[in-house]
């Protein structure tokens, strides 16, 4: 697979020195990355600078990490998040996931591991079919204006709830396995041992299905997941 094209990172950091290693592993890869050592001034460049990816410390002086990303998904940004932390059991990926990061790697991590990661987050925002609307019953997905309708309501989507969503209509009607998943909406050609895709779809479900009448997306016992008009056979 090609290598994306330049990203401009924005890296949240406090540790100077580890910003500066990641700085400097960037610019060695082709990349531009700007850095911020608190959370006000990260949140600040986040919301008023245009960055393919945001690298965020989840423990951050002046505003916490979270918080940070939080207050910009409130605001419509859909920046690919990932967020590195020295916490690494499941219910602070989850808490990090729900807060609105992409991908969490815990520290310490392989720099490889890093820049595959970010590039995976930049290339799921590169457009690659030509159908820029999907439709299956009353959902409607845009994938030019990044918007998601039922029943003439508009619903607000997180960038990798909204990735998701749009494979699963991509595939309606079909099974879409967990490895699918992983592979085409995570990048991952593994499996990372967590409940990542279940966080997904239970926040996806109560956005798309817990409000209006009949559900849409539907899991498929041992098999995995299918977005269908009307109960499954």
């Amino acid at each position: 697979m090609d290598r994306v094209k330049t990203m401009r990172v924005l890296i949240i950091e406090d540790d100077v020195e580890a910003a500066n290693y990641l700085s400097k592993a960037l610019k060695e890869s082709g990349h531009v990355p700007d850095h911020a050592s608190d959370g006000e001034q990260g949140y600040m460049l986040a919301s008023s600078e245009e960055y393919d990816v945001l690298v965020v410390d989840r423990m951050l002086p002046k505003r916490d990490g979270l918080s940070v990303i939080e207050a910009l998904r409130t605001e419509g940004c859909e920046t690919p998040v990932l967020i590195l932390s020295a916490l690494g059991e499941v219910d602070d990926r989850v808490t990090g996931l729900r807060a609105g990061g992409d991908d969490y790697l815990t520290k310490p991590y392989a720099f490889s591991e890093l820049l595959a990661r970010v590039e995976a987050l930049v290339r799921r925002r590169i457009p690659g079919e030509t159908d820029m609307v999907y439709k299956v019953g009353p959902l409607t997905l845009d994938r030019l204006s990044h918007s998601v309708k039922r029943d003439g309501e508009n619903i607000l989507l997180q960038p990798r709830e909204f990735r998701l969503l749009e494979y699963l209509m991509k595939n309606a009607n079909q099974v879409v396995t967990r490895t699918m998943l992983l592979e085409n909406v995570w990048d991952y050609h593994f499996d990372p041992q967590t409940n990542v895709i279940d966080v997904h779809i239970s926040r996806l479900r109560g956005k798309i299905d817990k409000d209006f009448d009949g559900a849409l997306l539907q899991t498929v016992r041992g098999a995995g997941y299918m977005i269908k008009a009307g109960n499954l056979d």
